[in-house]
């Protein structure tokens, strides 16, 4: 769908500032602005280190709390720092050669944002009264405003807005143009996007294209179809959802067979999906850490050979690489979310060699173009076993995961291929008979990624 040619073969780090710099919980907007964001930099060189060549950045506008109660559009909230340290965040991360992807939240705002305390103080006289949606005098709400309104989810704290207004609209676009020349981003990740009206994102799409025509768009998606929201007038990208339950549910369940469906689905022959460029994770600041939801964490292992070898655009969430691990509890996302040192984690990791392993695969994505661009063909399944192929015009990649907690040993498997294959984790060739049949054993928990040229 247009997508800009520089996503197609990125490797995401997603960042969640507020979260991983230990802000105070509750922005009172008394204190002076705290510059923090020196403090992201070192985590710029890690994630260079891991092989990521693009930063999502998570909320990091004036909130009340977790960032997705936006007050102020235009400026960074005072317990990450000012707009000066953003900008040297972008400066440092567009000298190391990665792109910097922000939060849009569009669909609401908090009750700090200034036109909605407009409509607090001046009531039915209030000129921004159409800025929010079903806004009635006729009953109290939850919080104690003699007025009720739309929200997100439920959240009283979440102000729906009304994109039909113009200018909403407009204030929005202003906001998205002021990060664009003052930071020089590279993209937006849209925030509960199936709540928005579908002609609002063909605006910011227009609009940002014209900018920048690289500038790329992806969407929240939870359900539905992605085609409703991936198209050449809309968003280029969404979240890959369905894949990510399959991801830890089909190594929970001891059913490959679930990824493998979602995948034909998704990619294979007669994939609805073949040419998206999906944005995959196996965590992020709104899901329980993969270390946490994995019933036998060795089975990390091949789960992120999966997460690196699948269509799509991989993304690792902060502190996953060294087996950070954290609960989702009663509806909190808190524990997902931690303060982080990075030296520490660093030195005294929980998975000690998740880390080179995500390298190596972000390393080998990079530079073997059938596991970027190849097309899906899936070549066997069973409950523990899982092989299938990337294929492009001059190269064919087999990917073989095998969960379970003894060898496989795969035999005689056709693979119509004159020559050798090369073993990229082992780095050695292996030969292959004149029969053109493969004979080879995986590892307990493992993987194998076979290149044939």
């Amino acid at each position: 769908m247009n997508t800009p040619y520089w996503v197609k073969n990125s490797i995401f780090y997603h960042i969640y500032p507020l979260g991983l710099l230990g802000a105070p919980k509750i922005n009172h907007f008394t204190e002076e602005p705290q510059e923090q964001l020196s403090r992201l930099i070192p985590w710029l060189d890690n994630a260079q280190e891991l092989g990521a060549t693009a930063i999502y950045l998570g909320p990091i506008f004036e909130s009340t709390s977790h960032g997705y109660d936006t007050c102020d559009y235009f400026t960074i909230d005072r317990r990450l720092g000012t707009n000066a340290g953003m900008k040297l965040f972008c400066y440092e991360a567009h000298q190391r050669g990665l792109r910097i992807i922000f939060d849009g939240v569009f669909n609401h705002c908090g009750r700090s944002f200034w036109a909605f305390q407009d409509v607090q103080q001046n009531g039915q006289k209030s000129s921004y009264l159409d800025w929010f949606m079903e806004i009635n005098f006729s009953r109290k709400n939850n919080l104690g405003d003699p007025f009720t309104y739309l929200n997100w989810n439920g959240d009283d704290n979440l102000v729906k807005f009304n994109l039909s207004n113009q200018d909403i609209r407009h204030h929005l676009l202003e906001a998205v143009q002021t990060w664009m020349n003052e930071w020089q981003i590279d993209g937006l990740r849209l925030d509960a996007a199936d709540c928005v009206q579908l002609d609002f994102w063909s605006e910011i799409r227009q609009f940002t294209s014209k900018i920048n025509p690289d500038f790329w768009l992806m969407g929240e998606i939870v359900h539905g179809d992605y085609r409703k929201w991936i198209q050449d007038d809309l968003l280029h990208s969404v979240t890959n959802y369905e894949c990510y339950k399959g991801l830890y549910s089909s190594f929970n369940e001891e059913n490959l067979f679930e990824i493998a469906y979602s995948l034909n689905r998704q990619f294979g022959k007669e994939g609805i999906y073949q040419n998206f460029g999906l944005y995959n994770f196996v965590d992020n600041h709104d899901v329980s850490r993969i270390s946490s939801r994995l019933k036998q964490i060795q089975h990390i292992y091949p789960l992120y050979a999966l997460l690196f070898t699948i269509p799509g655009i991989p993304s690792v969430y902060y502190g996953s690489e060294f087996g950070v691990t954290g609960n989702k509890m009663n509806w909190s996302d808190e524990n997902l979310r931690p303060a982080l040192d990075l030296e520490s984690v660093r030195s005294n990791p929980d998975e000690p060699d998740l880390f080179k392993l995500i390298q190596k695969l972000s390393n080998l994505r990079k530079r073997i173009h059938a596991m970027a661009f190849g097309a899906y063909q899936e070549a066997f399944v069973n409950s523990k076993q899982f092989g299938f192929w990337r294929i492009s015009d001059h190269q064919k990649v087999l990917v073989i995961i095998n969960m379970s907690d003894q060898p496989f040993q795969l035999e005689n498997f056709p693979i119509n291929h004159d020559g050798d294959c090369f073993d990229t984790f082992e780095n050695s060739v292996i030969p292959l008979p004149s029969s053109q049949q493969l004979s080879i054993l995986i590892p307990p928990a493992w993987f194998k990624i076979l290149v044939f040229d």
